[in-house]
């Protein structure tokens, strides 16, 4: 795990190392009046900082970044000291890991807070949807899954698996704007809010434990509003999210019941139930079981910046790219370093889980 991650780190280094602009680009842009928001891209306006902003070939300080011509040279130098640039790229390199390895990931160049406070300050909106579409695809996934499997050639079996490839086939965001079209007072009917997790004036730490928890308060009114926001975001990703899920436990249902442990059950007089729910399930269910580890936590921190852009949710993707187009490195690596971790951790936990599930998988004891 740690070679993989010195690996996505320092990769990830180097292509920053040659891309074009950079966060003294950024700050000159702004001084210049040529910025923009990094979500103008997503609508067609704004200046692409990213192509606008090429290094030029002269020597001198200012003439490093275009657009500085004009600007104090001891100005661009207390920015290139202040952002870190003044040092060599493997001495900022090793700088960055040995900091990252204590888990300090410094502050944010444009926003002046901790990189920890932001992602924690974006986190209720990733969980929001990471959480609901995670068990809203394996409740929907694993049932239909299974029959099915039982119903496996009937008409049934058809017809679902042409809905699923079809849901699988539309994009989310597209269907995202259907929806808001349709239901969030586009041309017809304006049942849905268009932004946020709650609506203005509601107190969402009246559901917290920790927080000023007023049960009363939290399950009138905040948790009836929060779900009412949720809705066409969570049906935008749901529309595709099951249909693998559901063709993987379908395959591996019938695997099993096709083995002859099957057979000799029935052979026992056993009911179909006991046989399907008392001896398929268990070894069925362990590849979708053992995926569940990577799902739930991927489901949080890959971000959905389409679906958050469509409905103003300001989570993990949003930040992500508003990061990576303003050239806010603390947050970009920082970002990528805890992701790439957990990402090694559950594969981790994943495997642990095949052995836990079924203790016949012995990984040490194979043979190659």
């Amino acid at each position: 795990m740690i070679p993989t991650l010195l690996g996505i780190m320092a990769i990830s280094f180097a292509v920053i190392q040659f891309a074009p602009g950079g966060p003294i680009e950024q700050v000159v842009a702004q001084l210049t009046g040529q910025g923009g928001l990094a979500t103008d891209r997503l609508s067609g306006g704004g200046t692409d900082l990213a192509t606008d902003n090429q290094f030029d070939t002269s020597s001198n300080t200012t003439g490093k970044y275009r657009g500085a011509q004009g600007l104090d040279p001891e100005f661009i130098e207390k920015l290139e000291k202040q952002f870190g640039f003044d040092k060599p790229p493997l001495e900022r390199f090793g700088m960055m890991i040995w900091n990252y390895s204590r888990f300090d990931f410094g502050e944010s160049y444009f926003r002046k807070v901790s990189v920890v406070d932001l992602i924690i300050e974006k986190m209720p909106v990733s969980i929001s949807l990471g959480l609901w579409i995670t068990l809203l695809s394996y409740g929907i996934s694993i049932p239909l899954g299974i029959r099915k499997a039982v119903k496996d050639g009937s008409t049934f079996d058809v017809w679902t698996s042409g809905v699923i490839i079809v849901a699988y086939a539309i994009p989310g965001f597209l269907f995202a704007i259907l929806l808001l079209v349709l239901f969030a007072g586009g041309s017809y009917l304006d049942w849905f809010p268009l932004r946020g997790l709650l609506s203005e004036g509601l107190d969402g730490g009246a559901c917290l434990p920790w927080g000023d928890f007023r049960p009363g308060y939290c399950f009138t009114e905040v948790l009836p509003d929060y779900f009412w926001h949720l809705t066409l975001p969570l049906l935008s990703l749901a529309l595709a999210s099951f249909a693998t899920t559901t063709l993987l436990t379908k395959n591996s249902f019938l695997d099993e019941i096709r083995k002859q442990y099957v057979q000799t059950a029935r052979a026992k007089g056993l009911t179909e139930r006991q046989v399907l729910y008392g001896h398929v399930f268990r070894n069925a269910m362990l590849i979708v079981v053992a995926g569940f580890p990577a799902a739930f936590i991927s489901a949080f921190f890959t971000g959905a910046l389409l679906i958050e852009t469509i409905f103003s949710l300001d989570g993990l993707g949003l930040l992500g790219y508003r990061s990576v187009i303003e050239r806010d490195y603390p947050v970009v690596f920082a970002t990528l370093y805890i992701f790439s971790l957990l990402g090694l951790i559950v594969g981790l936990i994943s495997d642990l889980v095949y052995t836990w599930i079924d203790p016949r998988i012995d990984f040490e004891s194979r043979q190659v």
